[in-house]
This record gives C-alpha cells, sequence and structure tokens, in this order.
C-alpha cells in the first residue's frame, strides 16, 4: 500500500493510506533504505511504501519513500545535515508580518532562494496587517511583486484576507515557513477546522517569538491535499547552493547575465558588470543586491573550490 506521512515524532509517524484509515507506523529495520546523511528520513508530505501489521490493527511499517517532486528544508546547524520541512508541494507559503516581530526581508529573500532552487512556486503572506505597514515594508513588497511573486495580505486576529487565503489553498498541498511569532499556528487555527495548534506569545523584551511548534504537521483538506504548519525559524542557513548558481536565484538578474565584461563576473565589484549596471541605474533594489552580496560571501567561505 502507499500513503501519505502527516507527522512524525522519534521515528513514529502517522500516515494516511490512499485508502482506509490513518495508520500508526515505523521504519522496517529503523532506518530507511537509500536514505542518507539527512536530519529526518520522512516529513509531512512525503508519499510511502507501507506493509500492514496483520497482528496489530491501525499500525504498519514503512518500506519505501517513494521519489519527491520536491522538499523544501532548512540546515540543522546542530547536526549539520539538510532538515525536511515538508515535501511534495504545490505551494510554499513564506509567512512575515510587519511589526511584532519585525518584517525580515533578509530572511525572506534567503527564503525565496532555496524556494527558487527547488522551483517551488510561492505566496509572501503578510499576516497581522491590523499592524502598521511602513513605507519600507510596503517598498519591498512592491518589489518583489514586481518579480512576480505572489503578495497577500491577511490577519488572523481580525479575519481580514482569510477567506480569500483559504479559497487559494484548497486543493492544493501548501507549507506554512517563517520566522518564530509570525502567526502562523494562528493562521492554521482560522483557516482549518480540525487545527488546535498551539499559540504563543511574542517577547517584549525582544519583540520575537518563541517556539510553540516543535514539529511539521499536515491538515488534510477534505477534497485533497492539505495545508502543513512547520517550526518556526530565527536564521535560515542556504545551503546546496554554489556561490555561481547564486545569482541564478535572484530573478532581477536574469536580463543582466552573460552580458558583463567576464564570464566570471561575481557581480559584486568587477569593472564592466552589468548587473552593477542595472543597479546603479535603480533597475535593481539595493537591499536585495546587498543580500545577495552577503549572501555569496557566506557561501564563498563553505564553497571549497573558492578557498
Amino acid at each position: 500500500m502507499t500513503g501519505v506521512v502527516h507527522w512524525g515524532v522519534n521515528n513514529i509517524f502517522t500516515v494516511q493510506p490512499d485508502e482506509g484509515e490513518s495508520v500508526e507506523c515505523r521504519l522496517k529495520g529503523k532506518v530507511l533504505k537509500d536514505v542518507e546523511d539527512v536530519y529526518n528520513p520522512l516529513s509531512p508530505g512525503d508519499r510511502v511504501e507501507i506493509e500492514l501489521d496483520a497482528g496489530h490493527p491501525g499500525k504498519a511499517m514503512i518500506l519505501s519513500r517513494l521519489k519527491r517532486r520536491n522538499a523544501y528544508s532548512r540546515w540543522n546547524k546542530k547536526r549539520r545535515c539538510p532538515q525536511t520541512l515538508a515535501a511534495n508541494l504545490d505551494l510554499l507559503v513564506l509567512v512575515t508580518s510587519p511589526d511584532s516581530p519585525p518584517f525580515r526581508p533578509r530572511f525572506l529573500d534567503r527564503a525565496l532562494v532555496m524556494a527558487r532552487r527547488e522551483e517551488l512556486p510561492t505566496l509572501i503572506l503578510v499576516n497581522k496587517c491590523d499592524q502598521k505597514l511602513t513605507e519600507d515594508v510596503e517598498d519591498r513588497l512592491a518589489t518583489y511583486q514586481d518579480l512576480d511573486w505572489d503578495v497577500h495580505l491577511c490577519s488572523a486576529v481580525t479575519g481580514e484576507g482569510m477567506d480569500e487565503l483559504k479559497d487559494h489553498l484548497k486543493g492544493l498541498t501548501s507549507a506554512l515557513v517563517g520566522q518564530s511569532g509570525v502567526g502562523k499556528s494562528s493562521l492554521l487555527n482560522v483557516l482549518h477546522e480540525g487545527s488546535r495548534q498551539r499559540i504563543g506569545e511574542i517577547s517584549a523584551k525582544y519583540n520575537r517569538g518563541s517556539h510553540t511548534t516543535n514539529f511539521s504537521l499536515l491538515l488534510p483538506w477534505p477534497d485533497g491535499g492539505g495545508v502543513i504548519d512547520t517550526p518556526g525559524v530565527r536564521e535560515l542557513e542556504v545551503f546546496g547552493v554554489e556561490p555561481a548558481q547564486l545569482a541564478f536565484l535572484y530573478p532581477e538578474f536574469q536580463p543582466y547575465l552573460g552580458k558583463c565584461a567576464f564570464s566570471l563576473c561575481t557581480h559584486l565589484q568587477e569593472p564592466g558588470c552589468a548587473v552593477l549596471k542595472a543597479l546603479e541605474a535603480g533597475d535593481i533594489h539595493p537591499d536585495r543586491w546587498d543580500n545577495y552580496q552577503k549572501l555569496f560571501l557566506e557561501l564563498k567561505e563553505t564553497d571549497a573550490r573558492w578557498t
């Protein structure tokens, strides 16, 4: 039989078979075949092959993980390996907030790089839109829209924009990803009738949220698909991207790539760089380029071929 992983903790997983009731599963042999060097072998959204336990109704063994269409992962610094938050997505929803916690475009830029690496359709969702949007936030959101990313404003507290969001997500497998405190669990509690996610408070001292969701969880829609709540993150480390690849993951750079004076241009300081000329002309947002520069240098430090 095959089915979809809804959640898992300590190598015990809940799987919804294609037919029948959900079952509690463990990995056969405790190690998943052909899955190595990862923090978690399975995540919500993964499709798996299972074998029902005839002697224990409601339980089964996971035999294998089927091929993924895509996956959204973060780098687990403690284990120094990828940690997958969600798999086989139709839509990645990057959740942010205007003020509490503060709007952080650097986090969004990094998350968008990882999404483009996986060729994931992405929605930038600004929760808590009842808070005031500053000119800087509005400017940055307009930049994202100009680059063809969808941006939606809503409030889980007031209900503004929630009906439109629910209509957009119905039938899709999507994941809510964002920093701690932006309101992912609050959104899910409004979007999904079956959600009872615990909601944390914002620290008055540091103006940031605390971790309340400890593992990813898929809540299915009645007509297929589902929405995945993921643990909040404070920092997102980009991985699996070579420094030379980075420019190709910035859509505003695309018209200028291949037009620089040097074929191996890094777009940082070289004379005759078409990207830098576009930056000077105002065709590339300076903050976006600054984040590119910082990320490029960070990737360069970790890539042996550039040392």
